[in-house]
């Protein structure tokens, strides 16, 4: 094993830790992981050869073109002022960082940054977009997708359509595919209004589609939960007894395939198969049903196009079975998922880590993102 001791002495003074601190720092989240000086490096063009892909048994599950992060993991790196650390910070550095990991892709969660880096504060319009596709493409990177703007009202209003139509703009000249949210469709349990998030998703979907981008939600835990439609109902003539279907189950199949697209976070997933393992169906008698994330994809096919790689070690005292680690370090098992839902070259898995900045040390959300990259590429086929 290399020596921490002496090979990463340019690593640590980089990032302003002591020996000890950054020592402790290797154990707890894999020390082989970040074992070279990475923050310290030449910088990565599009033009530079990425790192060797490492070795093993079988195929790489991840093709190196579509290892992905969203932006979010590194948040605090693009928010903090560039003026007042030698870290990276804004966009145009961090791209330059994730793609000297070997990052190829990049999911927006938004476009804001300090107001001291290069472009200023807001990059959310066409001039700002333009400067964005400028950097990534400097760094031979792509932008994927965005957590952005879906017009909250229904019907729409002018205005949040306008907004809708320029994030697209914004979507296009940045070369996305695709263009969602972070939010569920509704956060009802109920059938109806389902429905109503249905004819409001594929009307926005068809919009989507002209402009050349497909429309996607990204949902966490509650959105598998089980749907309420039927059974007695309540004193607000609501269900109150489930058939055993799950929301984001239901939404699939009243919206439109070529119009409505999902990105499955795997880490709340597996959140929701801890939670949500049983129903009380429309006669009343209980039910077990245990969620199968994996399988949710291969029923529904292409319709997943976007993933987020975020892992978790088990804690049942917490309520949602698992806390949050870095990409590779924890205990969802990858491996299989990725071996199941097949399309390797279609999916985009984005590598995510809600908790990744810290407070104490502002290197860790960069730091965390090279560790979630070398992970995922290290995925093999069995």
């Amino acid at each position: 094993m290399t020596d921490l001791r002496t090979s990463d002495e340019p690593l640590r003074r980089t990032l302003g830790l002591d020996r000890r601190r950054f020592l402790s720092t290797c154990t707890a989240v894999a020390a082989g992981a970040i074992a070279a000086p990475v923050l310290g490096a030449a910088p990565v063009h599009a033009a530079t050869a990425p790192a060797a892909e490492p070795t093993g048994t079988g195929h790489a599950l991840v093709p190196a073109d579509r290892r992905g992060i969203i932006l979010y993991t590194v948040r605090d790196a693009i928010g903090r002022d560039p003026l007042s650390t030698p870290l990276p910070s804004g966009f145009r550095a961090v791209f330059e960082q994730l793609a000297r990991f070997g990052y190829r892709q990049v999911e927006f969660a938004g476009y804001g940054q300090h107001a001291n880096a290069p472009g200023g504060a807001s990059l959310e319009s066409v001039a700002g977009a333009r400067l964005l596709r400028g950097w990534l493409d400097e760094f031979g990177l792509r932008a994927q997708g965005n957590h952005g703007f879906i017009p909250p009202s229904w019907p729409l209003t002018t205005a949040d359509l306008d907004t809708f139509k320029r994030h697209l703009e914004i979507a296009n000249i940045l070369g996305m595919a695709h263009m969602g949210t972070g939010g569920d469709p509704t956060s009802s349990s109920y059938k109806a209004d389902w429905d109503v998030a249905a004819d409001k998703w594929n009307t926005l979907g068809e919009i989507a589609r002209r402009a050349g981008i497909k429309l996607y939600t990204h949902n966490h835990d509650a959105a598998y939960n089980f749907l309420l439609d039927g059974g007695p109902l309540d004193a607000q003539g609501r269900p109150t007894r489930s058939s055993g279907i799950r929301k984001l189950e239901y939404f699939l199949t009243v919206t439109d395939p070529q119009l409505v697209w999902l990105e499955m976070d795997v880490f709340w997933a597996h959140v929701a198969q801890y939670k949500f393992r049983a129903y009380t169906a429309h006669d009343g008698s209980a039910q077990t049903n245990v969620f199968d994330p994996a399988g949710l994809v291969e029923r529904y096919d292409k319709r997943y196009p976007l993933f987020h790689a975020k892992d978790g070690v088990t804690n049942t005292t917490n309520g949602m079975g698992y806390d949050m680690v870095p990409f590779g370090t924890g205990v969802i098992d990858y491996t299989t998922f990725f071996s199941r839902v097949g399309h390797r070259n279609y999916h985009n898995p984005m590598v995510e880590q809600d908790n990744a900045p810290s407070a104490t040390d502002p290197a860790q959300s960069l730091r965390h993102a090279r560790i979630g990259y070398d992970n995922l590429a290290r995925l093999r086929r069995r």
